[in-house]
């Protein structure tokens, strides 16, 4: 009996498998232990917490973290929709950027040293489809063949290999309570493990386990079947443990900050807070806020800062700082960090119907007692002849960001670290106080990367230029990106020394246009504009 005909002839019809299993996904294969695990070999040392934020839909980082240094191009560019820059509220330490006027919450957490923006977070080659941008930040894996594409979340990863042998091994002493939960009804692929889901997905705290197993009445007397029967009993069983353990958290607690109302992201944080305070271990919880997807009437054409934007804007500024009122009075805010992410951002230019297509990179914020104050990056380089494609460039790899989480706040070291994101990325100075021991960073918000040379002449070039560089020593990287935001050229990627050097381009092939040329050096980046005529 195949596994599609059995689940069909077991399982009642009126019955989803999301809902029957209360969040868990799985396939019923083998389970071996992982060559990363074995790696790892224990988990580290750390009641850490942390909270990831998606914004469904494309959220346009243009207007959240708005670029004063390049706000002449920023209006020319979007003139229906631009925020007035005499209404961009202002940031301690910066001139050069500002916070949309509904996030004055957010604004009073940056000026109090509880919040890190990194501007441009991409990667070399977006995809502007929801679902497969979703999953890319979701896996870490960017491969476009879906056959070739990992199936796996990097939270999942990290999961599986902190804990081996689940879920037939826990809940233990060590590890008593769920890994993850995910403030939601069907689980996603942030928390998916080589075959289980490493989370539990729920939307009630209260009311999770609701059905009588149906599986127990089924005999083990087929072969075909026991396999996948035995294996359905294991994810029933932890599921009943786990719906109870988080049912008996929640109830033991009570938030004692004040929530903003008729706030989804306000509400879902509010029972993260209670299941913290309630005693879980879990390491990992995911919410989300939809709405970002602002093809049309993002502003109100009367007033550009009112609008469904903005409102997303208030109700993400709002929870979040409600939330960390929360850890505050329940002294467990030295334990919790949070981070927000959407799938893509939007473009430059602003269309008419008073809203923005998608596009590549845009910034993402980092929050709680340890995020290390400070906007790392610069504001996104907007051409003042601005054309309708045109996207932001990356500066950061949001794996790094990712790496910079699991190496700072969960204490993973490399190789593990490697091994879990698929590949070495460089770890980004975001987290300060050294709550894993490691030292601190010697570059404070990427300000050190204006000492690094980084120019092409002639500009614009026809057949053949000059790239200047300079590099602190180290792995360096230097990439050409077009206007969509895609890698086109890797010019170097190499070890170097301290020191300036020369690259000579002659004759590389790409049409006309305007281009990125990044520099990466460390944990340092740099972007300028070059143009290429015929």
């Amino acid at each position: 009996m195949n596994r599609r005909k059995f689940l069909r002839n077991t399982v009642p019809a009126t019955v989803t498998m999301p809902a029957l299993l209360n969040g868990f996904s799985f396939n019923a294969i083998s389970s071996p232990q992982s060559a990363l695990a074995r790696l790892l070999g224990e988990t580290t040392d750390t009641d850490h917490v942390f909270v990831l934020i998606q914004l469904s839909g494309g959220n346009d980082g243009l207007n959240m973290v708005v670029p004063l240094d390049m706000y002449a191009n920023y209006y020319n560019a979007r003139t229906n929709i631009a925020i007035p820059q005499s209404q961009v509220l202002r940031l301690d330490g910066t001139d050069k950027t500002g916070f949309h006027p509904a996030m004055t919450a957010l604004q009073n957490m940056y000026n109090e040293g509880k919040l890190s923006v990194v501007q441009s977070v991409g990667y070399d080659n977006p995809n502007f489809s929801h679902f497969q941008a979703t999953d890319i930040w979701s896996s870490g894996d960017t491969t476009k063949i879906r056959k070739d594409r990992v199936h796996t979340g990097w939270i999942g990863r990290y999961l599986e290999n902190e804990y081996p042998g689940y879920p037939d091994a826990y809940p233990n002493n060590n590890m008593p309570d769920p890994l993850a939960i995910q403030i939601s009804s069907v689980p996603t692929l942030t928390v998916q493990g080589e075959i289980y889901s490493m989370g539990l997905s729920i939307s009630d705290p209260e009311n999770i386990y609701s059905f009588v197993n149906p599986f127990n009445d089924y005999p083990l007397n087929s072969a075909s079947a026991n396999k996948e029967l035995k294996f359905l009993r294991v994810v029933e069983e932890k599921t009943k443990i786990y719906s109870d353990l988080i049912k008996s958290a929640y109830q033991r607690a009570s938030t004692m900050a004040t929530y903003p109302a008729k706030n989804s992201l306000a509400d879902q944080l509010k029972i993260v807070a209670r299941l913290i305070k309630g005693g879980l271990k879990t390491r990992v919880y995911t919410v989300s806020i939809g709405g970002f997807d602002t093809h049309k009437k993002q502003v109100n054409a009367s007033d550009t800062t009112t609008g469904p934007h903005a409102s997303l804007m208030k109700n993400i500024s709002e929870g979040i700082t409600a939330f960390q009122k929360d850890l505050e009075l329940m002294q467990l805010n030295d334990r919790v960090m949070g981070m927000t992410f959407s799938e893509f951002g939007r473009r430059i230019k602003s269309n008419a119907s008073l809203g923005t297509d998608h596009g590549a990179a845009a910034p993402l914020i980092l929050f709680g007692t340890h995020a290390k104050k400070g906007i790392l990056g610069t504001s996104p380089d907007i051409p003042a002849d601005i054309e309708v494609v045109n996207n932001i460039p990356f500066q950061y790899d949001f794996r790094s960001v990712y790496a910079s989480v699991l190496e700072q706040w969960f204490c993973v070291k490399r190789p593990a670290l490697d091994q879990i994101l698929l590949k070495n990325y460089q770890s980004l100075p975001l987290i300060e106080g050294g709550p894993c021991g490691l030292p601190e960073t010697p570059e404070e918000n990427n300000n050190n990367a204006d000492q690094l040379v980084l120019k092409m002449w002639p500009s614009p070039y026809s057949i053949s230029a000059t790239i200047q560089f300079s590099t602190n020593g180290g792995h360096t990287l230097i990439q050409q990106i077009d206007a969509l935001g895609r890698v086109v050229k890797v010019l170097t990627s190499r070890e170097y020394a301290a020191g300036t050097f020369n690259i000579d381009i002659y004759n590389d092939g790409l049409p006309s246009g305007a281009y990125f040329i990044r520099l990466q050096n460390q944990s340092l980046q740099k972007v300028i504009t070059v143009m290429k005529i015929s």
